[in-house]
């Protein structure tokens, strides 16, 4: 029975496979097979089905299992960014001692150890089994965020931050290869929104938390001082849910614990239609070469680089940014919990309209505008305008919008998993040296207003908004152009080449998302 390979299972039609004989070339030139393919080997030719109920089946037991941890280790992940914005206005900068730019400078150290680590880390990913890796990494990046607690200097502090960057760098990478290994491409855009926006959940919960233990401590007293709290609270908590993740979260579908012997091939086979396959450990020199030459690989970094750039000053620098518009610091980190829910709002909107009209990019460039709009409201208000400049800061946390939105692209339209990885690797890189610039960018001299930093983000902004325009236009030319081809009276579709760790520029039946 026939499928639309471009669809996948989600389209609820049967799908049929059967293993036949590959082309040895192609083989020989991809390097190797995918894990999937080995798998399917031993079928020898065996037929499987897969009906819309069963689907439906599969999809439920998965989310069910992945889904939630993915959730709650994200908003760990952006809430051990955090406890430094929170603990900078709870006595951080006096017990350590920080004095001119050196709280500037632990913001941006933490992204030292990230892009430093980014390339071996998505490695890593490739060749060690993929959970393993990820909840490691996690386990220890709670270790380390709990020390924080005993650091007694700025010494002491850049050490812990720089660390802490090395080992969160596995965790983004390792979701994106998660979503694109365990759904189809119909899936990826809506579930990489719901993950990522739990970075606003993190903030929620956070501020809450770092409020709490503010309030407790001036009210009852404590023999530790409340920033210290707030760093044992979060790297504990975040230690248990690495083990957890380690627990439940396996390497690939067919060495899932929770999923019947039966249903470990289904779950293979639902994700056919994504042409991507389930993993390959063999690294591929020749898939480098092609993303370093992919102009989109390019476009993702440029786009990360700068959209970032905002993102490290705001994300350091919001509970200040709050007291400079007249609020206490108290008062401050409960503000600030807002702003996490107008993330939330705008990502889950996001992946709704992004997957009801099949246009992610376009429908992201929603939350680019308004959080745009917001820094507008911020600089052109007057100061004693406290409400209306509280609202503008509200509106910039909607800009997360893009980035999920590119992030479920590298997960959907990047084929081979040597180049995934190097693309993510990236991306990310970007991200790094966006997040290093930003909080350099608020400057002690321009307090309270800020002015520079603020006009720096509209830029930024800005660019960004022409770099998701030409990744649209981009996707949309090699969608036509791969149409042409396959349209040619000689053209053959060679039987199960999405096993064969193809790349996306490599196989003319993989349609991009847009």
């Amino acid at each position: 029975m026939a499928h639309d390979d471009t669809m996948g299972a989600s389209t609820g039609v049967d799908i049929e496979m059967s293993v036949k004989n590959v082309d040895p070339k192609l083989v020989q030139h991809s390097g190797d097979a995918d894990e999937a393919m080995k798998a399917f080997d031993e079928l020898q030719g065996e037929v499987i089905e897969i009906d819309e109920a069963t689907n439906r089946r599969l999809l439920r037991t998965i989310d069910w299992h992945i889904m939630p941890l993915m959730c709650l280790v994200y908003g760990m992940n952006f809430l051990d960014k955090t406890t430094l914005s929170y603990a900078s206005i709870m006595g951080l900068k006096e017990d350590l001692n920080l004095v001119g730019d050196q709280y500037q400078w632990l913001g941006s150290l933490f992204y030292f150890g990230y892009i430093a680590w980014e390339y071996p880390t998505t490695r890593l990913l490739q060749r060690l089994p993929l959970s393993k890796y990820s909840g490691t990494c996690i386990v220890l990046w709670g270790m380390i965020l709990s020390c924080f607690a005993a650091a007694k200097n700025y010494s002491g502090a850049i050490a812990i931050r720089i660390f802490l960057g090395v080992f969160e760098a596995a965790v983004t990478p390792g979701f994106a290869l998660l979503t694109s290994q365990w759904y189809t491409r119909n899936e990826q855009g809506k579930r990489v929104n719901i993950w990522y926006s739990f970075n606003g959940w993190g903030q929620i919960f956070g501020g809450l938390v770092a409020y709490g233990i503010a309030v407790g401590t001036e009210k009852h007293g404590s023999d530790i001082a409340p920033w210290k709290i707030v760093f044992l609270f979060t790297g504990l908590l975040t230690v248990v849910l690495g083990v957890l993740f380690l627990w439940i979260v396996p390497d690939n579908q067919l060495n899932a614990r929770w999923l019947k012997k039966e249903d470990r091939m289904l779950a293979v086979v639902r994700v056919r239609g994504n042409q991507q396959g389930i993993g390959n450990k063999n690294f591929k020199w020749y898939q480098v070469k092609e993303a370093l030459m992919d102009p989109m690989s390019w476009a993702f970094f440029f786009f990360a680089l700068i959209v970032d750039i905002p993102n490290g000053g705001i994300t350091n620098f919001f509970s200040q940014l709050i007291t400079s518009f007249g609020y206490t610091q108290e008062q401050s980190l409960l503000y600030g919990t807002p702003a996490g829910a107008v993330e939330v709002v705008a990502l889950l909107l996001n992946g709704y309209m992004g997957d009801r009209t099949g246009q992610r990019i376009l429908c992201s460039l929603g939350g680019l505008f308004t959080a745009t709009l917001g820094v507008i409201l911020i600089v052109a208000l007057p100061l004693e305008n406290n409400v209306g400049r509280l609202i503008g800061y509200y509106m910039t946390q909607a800009f997360p919008t893009c980035f999920a939105a590119l992030l479920s692209l590298i997960s959907s339209n990047v084929a081979g998993y040597t180049k995934k990885t190097t693309v993510a690797a990236m991306y990310l890189i970007g991200y790094c040296a966006g997040n290093i610039i930003g909080p350099q960018t608020f400057r002690p001299q321009d307090a309270p207003r800020y002015v520079s930093a603020e006009i720096t983000i509209i830029v930024c902004w800005g660019i960004c908004l022409f770099i998701m325009l030409f990744i649209w236009w981009w996707y949309n030319k090699e969608n036509r152009r791969k149409d042409e081809i396959r349209s040619q009276p000689n053209y053959t579709r060679l039987e199960n080449q999405e096993w064969l760790d193809l790349t996306d520029r490599e196989n003319h039946d993989f349609v991009y998302t847009l």
